[in-house]
């Protein structure tokens, strides 16, 4: 129990993710693709869209034909034909003509540019004034524009929103390779914790921790695996520790971190099989008590019991690891949003805080209220809109300070 509380600053604590590695790969329909995380380069098999297009409803033509048109001095143009949608153009577009065409119509060979239906005038069938020039490639989406034959379009580690989706579904690709979706295994400890369904009689409280570890998990893409309550008992939180490190990519402990005669995480995990301890406590605010172990491959948190500091945890650090396991190229950034403050705020030099505030208009932008209440008192996360940092070299924040606000 040497290691107890020389505690460590979030960023080492960070810098720890190089311990661990992501879930192997699998090959699924793009269909399932929704926040997936792709496992390897995708390259594009053919330019998109592969011809060019019309942006908007026209008159496809040569941009030259256009050059110096106004309202005043309107260029006169022939109309050589139109283009159905969906059809190859059977003609070549010479100088001077112009060719009806919609949005997505494919352009005709010889036609650089769109002119909005908006700036032109038909004098009669064959006729046709325009008012306003445009320059090549205007109004159109060229060959090769969204993306080149070959063009690594949707890098490793990339995370699939519909809009990645939609694209390769536009190259024609029915499956992707991508990680597999790690599991998480969430354990509360603690005589004093009872199941949701029933009543706390007096010392005892309801277990709020593993659905809210959950609610995060959930959030983050990933699958929580809900091992129940262990009471403060070594030898059944071993138990269920082994059965959650035979099953999961990452365990929670809820609880059994702090000071405590009954406390018995780290010696638990200590007596658990190739297995280090890599931090107890943090130089955090809150979330001191908190604890990383590497059990093999697997990373185990030993999270405070307190429902505030673990959410906190959970949000700023705890999942930054889960990413990891996803398979992110890179850790993905907090919002930050700009918000000045509207009274003092005390921090102890040495640590770094994180004040919960609710973000209110103001004259000049968002002003960041800090959110007044018991540390320990969960209604104060449900009010928070966002999390205000405090660094480690700082001793507080002044009223009206412009600073970044993390949302929740």
């Amino acid at each position: 129990m040497s290691h107890f509380f020389i505690v460590k600053t979030l960023d080492e604590v960070m810098a720890l993710q190089q311990h661990f590695g992501s879930k192997e790969s699998e090959t699924i329909a793009v269909t399932s693709a929704f926040s997936r995380i792709l496992a390897q380069d995708v390259t594009a098999p053919q330019n998109m869209p592969g011809f060019r297009r019309a942006t908007m409803d026209g008159y496809a033509i040569q941009a030259s034909a256009s050059f110096g048109a106004s309202e005043s001095t309107p260029a006169w143009l022939e109309i050589q034909g139109s283009i159905p949608m969906g059809q190859v153009p059977d003609f070549v577009l010479a100088p001077g003509k112009a060719a009806g065409i919609a949005t997505g119509g494919m352009l005709p060979r010889g036609a650089d540019a769109v002119v909005m239906v908006e700036h032109t005038q038909t004098i009669d069938d064959t006729s046709l004034e325009i008012y306003k020039s445009v320059a090549p490639l205007q109004n159109v989406i060229d060959e090769d524009e969204d993306c080149k034959s070959g063009e690594v379009v949707l890098p490793a580690g990339t995370f699939l929103r519909p809009q990645e989706v939609g694209l390769a579904a536009g190259m024609g690709l029915s499956t992707l390779p991508v990680h597999q979706v790690p599991k998480v295994g969430i354990i509360s400890t603690g005589d004093e914790i009872i199941p949701i369904h029933e009543d706390p009689s007096p010392g005892r409280i309801r277990d709020i921790n593993s659905y809210t570890l959950a609610g995060f998990v959930q959030e983050a893409h990933a699958q929580p695996v809900r091992y129940g309550i262990v009471k403060d008992d070594p030898k059944a939180l071993q138990a269920c520790c082994e059965q959650a490190l035979a099953e999961t990519d990452m365990v929670l402990i809820s609880g059994g971190s702090s000071v405590g005669t009954r406390d018995y995480t780290v010696a638990v995990l200590s007596q658990l099989p190739d297995t280090d301890i890599l931090v107890h406590g943090m130089s955090v605010s809150p979330g001191k008590p908190t604890i990383l172990a590497r059990s093999g491959t697997i990373p185990v948190w030993g999270l405070p019991g307190q429902v505030v500091s673990a959410m906190v945890v959970m949000k700023m650090v705890v999942v930054p690891f889960l990413h990891r396991i996803q398979g992110y190229a890179a850790p993905r950034p907090l919002v930050r949003i700009p918000a000045r403050l509207t009274r003092n705020v005390a921090s102890a030099q040495g640590r770094r805080d994180f004040i919960r505030v609710v973000l209110e208009n103001g004259p000049d932008g968002l002003m960041a209220k800090p959110v007044l209440g018991k540390s320990g008192l969960i209604r104060t996360m449900i009010r928070a809109d966002g999390l205000l940092d405090i660094g480690e070299n700082l001793e507080g924040l002044e009223k009206n300070t412009w600073t970044q606000v993390i949302l929740l």
